[in-house]
């Protein structure tokens, strides 16, 4: 007797097997270099970064970013420009954007307040640099017919 799978079921595995791949060609060098590009330079989050915490948080936004922007590459092979796709992820960007902000305020305890509109541009900075990085290898990926 077979096992009944929905279409469901094997999008989900499908996709699982796509964000694998893609992730095979991320390392926490790479993580971690980004992270002390972006928020080590920063007089408002130099110290925070040394905090583990915030910088696995900066890992987290990142991957998840990577792979948003993994995720809608299909449509640059498609023929699709860069800036025609990106705004049909802005609501996720935006979120992973808002998450990393307030785990930033939450952590800095009040400390940014001028510079915290810095703060959220280097927020945006960070999730954007992560998504094209993401859409440009899953482009290759398709091109190359690997995904």
């Amino acid at each position: 007797m077979n096992v009944v799978t929905t279409f469901v079921d094997k999008r989900k595995q499908k996709q699982v097997k796509y964000e694998r791949a893609m992730l095979r060609e991320l390392s926490i060098n790479i993580l971690q270099a980004r992270v002390k590009q972006y928020f080590g330079s920063s007089r408002l989050t130099s110290n925070l970064i040394m905090n583990s915490g915030i910088e696995e948080a900066c890992y987290d936004v990142a991957i998840e970013a990577y792979l948003l922007g993994a995720k809608f590459s299909r449509f640059g092979y498609f023929g699709e420009p860069l800036e025609a796709v990106k705004p049909r992820c802005e609501k996720e960007e935006r979120h992973l954007i808002d998450t990393l902000y307030n785990f930033f305020l939450f952590w800095g305890k009040g400390e940014e307040g001028v510079g915290s509109e810095e703060l959220y541009y280097l927020c945006e900075q960070y999730c954007d640099s992560w998504w094209r990085e993401g859409f440009m290898k899953g482009e290759k990926k398709y091109k190359l017919r690997l995904h």
